[in-house]
């Protein structure tokens, strides 16, 4: 049996740019970003500014980690303990956990078949819930229609908070993912569009929440340090009546992610050649159903999913075990137990009842979502193809045969 050879956890090595640049912070010393020498702006306040530049946005705040970053959104946009928060039914753990985290109670939203969430259902579920905050996310790189959900926000008096984990880089009828709500967040963890092992960033164009922001992320008194921040002597009382909540990110990780966030166009080409082969390839199995892009959708495919919906359980699992014997590592959000990074709403205990969201139960149930490193080639990517069919076939043919016993 051919076996594919290469890792989808391997990602490629740190730019030699960004190696020389975290090099001179450790010989420094001065890894914490307010430990500055004199006139000295920190790599930290530097990538802030260049990615506020990038996406437009008047200011940005950088954190210890994505899911930190949506913790600090919502307490900065002014959620308090009890109150509900409206998140799709498909995402990922640290979603529900960062409105968990804060004292917000989670509230599912149900998904269209394209994974997106599903317009009518926010409306329902925000008069249902009286939720005043929305935290979307922009999940495994898949934006919905963004008129609808702000103009939905913006009736209905709804804060919304973009997770865009897996959207650094894409864009929605031209206008950067992270710029529709109040408050954006990233991460630039090891399997994202930017690499520093752990690390977030939050952007907004309000000042008030990102006074309260920045406080909160930990910067004592020393907020005039930043560069993509309202004015210190704006400060205020907010510096007095706002937590401490330290999760700031350090000049080391950020040396890192500088010199890769000047890349970003580029790897979002490069991810996108390899995106269109998988697709292009899958789209002609005949059980295989992708998730759709429209066109309003300038993407950054890092991951592809698709769907299996006229197979049964039974064959779905011996796909995905055919897939795993040629070293494909298939994740499917139908499996009853999380695995690894995969996790689905019925398995997130803590929520307690939720709302019923029966198609996104339908939906998850035939997905299937492979990662795509930027370490693989378009050959790679026919190879995948050429397997991943094979574990197809080889699944219908044992169907087949259980049938004739």
């Amino acid at each position: 049996m051919q076996t594919f050879s290469k890792s989808f956890t391997q990602q490629e090595p740190i730019p030699d740019s960004a190696i020389e640049a975290a090099v001179a912070v450790m010989r420094s010393g001065r890894l914490h970003r307010y430990n500055l020498a004199e006139g000295e702006r920190g790599e930290t306040a530097l990538l802030e500014q260049e990615f506020a530049d990038s996406l437009g946005a008047a200011y940005c705040l950088a954190c210890a980690s994505g899911g930190y970053a949506m913790q600090i959104a919502l307490r900065a946009a002014g959620l308090q303990s009890g109150d509900k928060v409206l998140c799709n039914a498909f995402t990922l753990s640290p979603v529900p956990g960062s409105i968990h985290g804060v004292g917000g109670v989670p509230v599912l939203v149900d998904i269209k078949d394209d994974t997106t969430v599903d317009i009518d259902d926010l409306r329902l579920a925000a008069k249902e819930s009286g939720a005043r905050f929305f935290l979307l996310s922009h999940m495994r790189g898949h934006i919905g229609d963004m008129e609808a959900i702000v103009e939905i926000c913006n009736d209905l008096g709804i804060i919304l908070i973009e997770d865009c984990a897996h959207t650094m880089g894409a864009s929605w009828k031209g206008r950067p993912s992270g710029t529709f709500g109040k408050v954006g967040c990233f991460s630039t963890q090891t399997y994202k569009h930017l690499n520093s092992g752990e690390g977030g960033l939050l952007t907004t164009d309000d000042p008030e929440i990102m006074r309260r922001a920045v406080i909160l992320s930990g910067s004592y008194m020393l907020f005039d340090r930043h560069l993509a921040a309202p004015a210190a002597d704006s400060f205020g009382d907010v510096r007095l009546q706002t937590p401490n909540c330290s999760g700031r990110m350090d000049n080391l990780r950020a040396a890192v992610l500088r010199p890769q966030l000047a890349e970003l166009a580029e790897r979002r080409e490069r991810w996108n050649r390899l995106y269109r082969v998988l697709e292009e390839g899958f789209g002609q199995a005949e059980s295989i159903v992708l998730i759709p892009r429209p066109p309003e959708e300038d993407f950054v495919g890092s991951s592809i999913q698709f769907r299996l919906p006229d197979l049964p359980r039974d064959r779905i699992e011996a796909f995905i075990s055919g897939c795993e014997r040629r070293n494909i590592p298939l994740k499917w959000y139908g499996r009853y137990e999380p695995e690894d990074y995969t996790s689905r709403y019925d398995s997130w205990r803590y929520l307690g009842n939720t709302r019923r969201v029966p198609n996104t139960e339908k939906v998850l149930a035939s997905l299937c979502d492979l990662r795509i490193p930027l370490t693989f080639n378009e050959s790679d990517c026919a190879e995948i193809v050429q397997l991943v069919s094979e574990s197809l076939k080889e699944s219908d043919k044992s169907d087949m045969a259980n049938k004739e016993r």
